[in-house]
């Protein structure tokens, strides 16, 4: 089978060099064009990224010498590739307008930015909890007056750490939660050479964070209506979110109260039979075990637990019950694999098992 072509819009950051290190032995996808700001354009790859390759691995020899092309040329970019995964660094509104002009140009967006992700038939997608959300798209296609061009995001990296174990538990009807994150640095693209204020510091607010953990789940647990996704009206979510001193790995505190209260073990049953489309249908990236429950007391761990399945999967543990909620447990996930660049290659994994990227 011959590989799809991706190209990288941001290729130069740290989440587009993630794609690009991800992506170095993808058996579907291979990258096939690099794009980046016009400072960057015309230089090769290598070059553009100088002394920022942020990943631990070696930079793939692949794109070392591709020639970055300018982000805003968008009939070139487009005649190279099947489709594209987005990490601009843009504002907010120059995204929307990209994005969209890249999906008008007949090239599927799978992007990584928060641009998106309230545009109402534009599909938030984890792929294991509302891969149904990819049916919105031919209702946006009808909008753009597109074949086969359209647009998906991934929610915030955050939610990832928490989301998936609630949503597991969907048929008690979480009503109310209480989550604290604790966030990587890598989730505001710096390591600590670039930010040397973080060593031994906390930071108690990350901005637009606190709003975006409150409101994306709703999102992913929300419907098709008419052409748009509706967010669901619970469970109701408060958050607080805070950045700490670590790489990578985002963990958070989480306090629930559900309609029908289940046992301990009816949550740990629920979270160890967890599965979804992307287990089912065995895609490249996806883990073969979605939550992993850690029995000791002192995990997940982030700097042990992070990678756990390519750093794929999401790790729970310190489940009990509790005196003013009904229970309590900590969640982690990978923020740069998970909640970023990993998630959005396995949705194109998922976009293209249903036929929308060809």
């Amino acid at each position: 089978m011959a590989k799809l072509k991706a190209g990288i819009l941001g290729a130069t950051g740290m989440v587009g060099q993630r794609f690009i290190s991800l992506l170095e032995n993808h058996p579907w996808f291979e990258v096939a064009a690099v794009a980046a700001s016009p400072r960057s354009a015309g230089k090769t790859y290598a070059e553009a990224v100088g002394d920022r390759w942020k990943m631990d691995t070696p930079m793939p020899a692949a794109v070392k010498d591709m020639i970055v092309m300018n982000v805003n040329d968008i009939e070139a970019v487009a005649a190279k590739v099947d489709f594209c995964f987005s990490a601009v660094d843009m504002t907010k509104e120059e995204i929307k307008a990209i994005e969209e002009a890249y999906a008008k140009a007949e090239v599927p967006v799978v992007s990584n930015n928060s641009a998106h992700r309230w545009t109402p038939d534009v599909p938030m997608i984890v792929p294991e909890l509302n891969p149904e959300h990819t049916d919105v798209i031919e209702f946006q296609k009808k909008r753009l007056g597109t074949k086969k061009g359209f647009v998906a995001v991934k929610p915030n990296c955050s939610i990832q750490s928490y989301t998936p174990a609630l949503f597991a538990l969907s048929e008690f009807e979480p009503e109310t939660v209480v989550a604290t994150t604790y966030q990587a640095i890598s989730g505001a693209g710096k390591n600590f050479k670039d930010w040397p204020e973080m060593i031994d510091n906390v930071i108690p607010y990350i901005g637009g964070e606190e709003e975006k953990s409150e409101q994306e789940p709703l999102r992913i647990w929300g419907h098709i209506e008419n052409g748009e996704i509706v967010k669901a009206s619970s469970p109701v979510i408060t958050t607080q979110c805070i950045r700490v001193p670590v790489t990578n790995g985002h963990m958070a505190a989480v306090f629930v109260n559900f309609k029908k209260k289940p046992t301990k073990e009816q949550i740990l049953e629920k979270w160890a039979n967890f599965k979804g489309v992307p287990q089912e249908l065995e895609l490249p990236s996806a883990p073969k075990q979605f939550i992993h429950y850690f029995e000791e007391d002192n995990r997940p761990q982030t700097k042990l637990d992070r990678d756990t399945e390519g750093g794929m999967a999401v790790c729970m543990g310190r489940l009990r019950e509790d005196k003013i909620y009904q229970y309590k447990f900590v969640g982690l996930s990978h923020n740069t694999l998970r909640g970023a660049a990993g998630g959005a290659v396995l949705m194109a994994e998922l976009l293209k098992a249903k036929g929308y990227i060809y």
